[in-house]
């Protein structure tokens, strides 16, 4: 007659261990894809800032650990290896 129940559990239970694996594999992708991408959006304003920077005589090296320092802190990053820059 109609569908055990048993089996319509099964196969939900199924859906859903499918969907909460792709989400544990999604996330963490999603995070570095957002940190490559500021990193970029980081490296691309230090050699903004440079080009500028000739003008003034400040120059921050682009490399990539000053690209990820800005990729994650973002202006406070910049604020932070310009002031390290300027004492050192």
């Amino acid at each position: 007659m109609g569908a055990d129940i048993g089996i319509v559990m099964a196969y939900s239970a199924g859906i859903m261990l499918i969907f909460m694996i792709s989400w544990l594999f999604v996330k963490p992708l999603k995070f570095l894809g957002k940190l490559i991408l500021n990193s970029l959006l980081g490296a691309l304003f230090l050699i903004v800032f440079n080009y500028f920077g000739q003008f003034t005589g400040v120059y921050i090296g682009v490399n990539e650990l000053t690209s990820l320092i800005i990729g994650l802190l973002g202006v406070p990053g910049f604020v932070a290896i310009l002031v390290v820059n300027l004492l050192v």
